[in-house]
């Protein structure tokens, strides 16, 4: 079988399994599974494809149409300036969630020193980004799951940042390491009850610990928000990724446990989406 038939045979299994990008998702499976890139698939429609190559596209196919994330499939996620590897013990890095690396950037030059502090780090998306552009940061990752630890430090090796950061396989609750001059969060803030409601992809693979915000989708935010303010020094900054209708509860938080809120910031589908705050 040759390439343009393998394509034309995973579009169509695709859309009986009602996927939304058939095409574009056959096309980065075949890439996967032959290990080229795009242009080789185009340039070559008439390759013929060995017994291997075919039984590793069927089977990653089988796995979409059932609608496991690409992200999953491929094992990668671009993400700011870089590719991170994912898997299924981590949250997919979303487009919204680059909003906190761009405000860090915007607030701390190249020349700032920082001690910078990611709560509920997952694959280490955040932190790595921003340490990634800030030659003179250095950061520490905590996370309750050890597997998303494992992962985080992976991608400190892929990116070469291994010197300049720490990854800690704990609690908030229980974390009492340092202090901060920048704590970043992107805590589970989901309500229980909502969690069925979310698109398959999500609800079915990505990592429960990773989403659910407990009953009223602030459980874990109240306990990042009380650990941040002992962690954090006078005058440091925190920007917490939100729920789009969290944002008034979430301030008045902040402010009984010592934060100024500086400013909130909108998504690219205009919901609020991240707060950034100071501790006075």
């Amino acid at each position: 079988m040759n390439i343009q038939d393998t394509v034309n045979k995973g579009i169509n299994i695709l859309k009986k399994g009602n996927i939304a990008n058939p095409y574009l998702d056959s096309e980065i499976i075949l890439c996967q599974s032959i290990n080229k890139d795009k242009t080789h698939i185009i340039l070559n429609p008439k390759e013929i494809l060995n017994k291997k190559h075919l039984d590793c596209f069927n089977s990653l196919i089988e796995r979409r149409k059932k609608g496991e994330p690409i992200a999953y499939l491929t094992n990668k996620k671009d993400f700011w300036d870089n590719e991170f590897y994912v898997n299924k013990d981590v949250l997919i890095p979303r487009p919204d969630t680059e909003l906190i690396v761009e405000e860090v950037l915007k607030i701390y030059s190249k020349n700032s020193q920082l001690q910078i502090l990611d709560i509920g780090t997952g694959s280490g998306c955040i932190l790595l980004s921003i340490l990634k552009e800030r030659a003179n940061f250095y950061g520490t990752g905590i996370d309750i799951s050890k597997k998303s630890i494992n992962v985080s430090k992976f991608n400190a090796k892929k990116l070469k940042l291994i010197n300049r950061v720490k990854f800690y396989n704990s609690d908030v609750d229980n974390f009492k390491i340092g202090k901060y001059d920048l704590i970043i969060s992107n805590p589970p803030y989901i309500k229980l009850l909502s969690l069925k409601y979310l698109e398959k992809d999500i609800v079915n693979f990505e990592p429960k610990l990773a989403l659910s915000g407990g009953f009223d989708g602030f459980s874990e935010i109240r306990k990042v928000l009380s650990k941040a303010s002992k962690l954090i020094k006078k005058n440091g900054k925190f920007i917490l990724e939100i729920g789009f209708n969290q944002k008034n509860r979430v301030k008045k938080i902040l402010k009984k446990e010592g934060f100024y809120v500086n400013k909130v910031l909108k998504d690219y589908g205009n919901n609020d989406r991240c707060i950034i705050s100071t501790k006075i």
